[in-house]
């Protein structure tokens, strides 16, 4: 069930034994962010999750999800536009921080980062980050009641995100999962 962004619950000042406080505050600093990948690097930062608070994407292997006819609209592509598709976890250190589908319009992205996104495992967010990105929140959905310390792989909440350039032109799609290793191992 998705919920509209506007009857998301108010925040409050999390506490740093908080496991819900803490979770509402990264859900709000993903939501008002222009990129997933500069937020969760600084909560890395902020939380100590390892000695170079430094995102890689570790890909999955998956097979491609095809993009409905509503995503290609977001996208403002055609119907036989090429997109590609990669799944990843997120990861700093040793801590998987969540788990994302990403479709592209890799014609609207530079060569060099078509390349990258190919051969590298630098998050999306980093990759993209020339083109000025800003990002419009589509869906947030909270995972069922985690409880007051959520395991490593216990989903906390999810975003769906449409990213486009600086000069609005959209280029890719996102539906992410933050998971409980975001939160430290204070709280476990």
């Amino acid at each position: 069930m998705s919920l509209s962004l506007a009857s998301a619950e108010p925040l409050t000042a999390p506490r740093a034994d908080d496991a819900a406080g803490l979770v509402a505050d990264l859900r709000a600093r993903i939501l008002a962010a222009p990129s997933a990948t500069a937020v969760l690097e600084a909560w890395c930062a902020e939380r100590g999750l390892a000695a170079e608070p430094r995102l890689v994407a570790r890909r999955v292997a998956a097979p491609d999800k095809p993009l409905s006819a509503e995503q290609r609209q977001r996208l403002a592509i055609a119907p036989d536009e090429p997109v590609r598709y990669r799944r990843v976890r997120l990861a700093c250190g040793e801590h998987v921080l969540s788990e994302a589908d990403n479709w592209y319009v890799p014609a609207r992205l530079t060569p060099a980062m078509n390349a990258a996104l190919d051969g590298t495992d630098a998050p999306f967010g980093r990759v993209v980050r020339p083109l000025g990105p800003s990002r419009r929140n589509i869906a947030l959905r909270p995972a069922a009641d985690p409880g007051p310390r959520p395991g490593r792989d216990t989903p906390l909440f999810e975003v769906d995100a449409v990213l486009a350039t600086g000069a609005g032109l959209p280029f890719c799609e996102v539906a992410e999962i933050y998971l409980g290793a975001v939160l430290g191992s204070r709280l476990r």
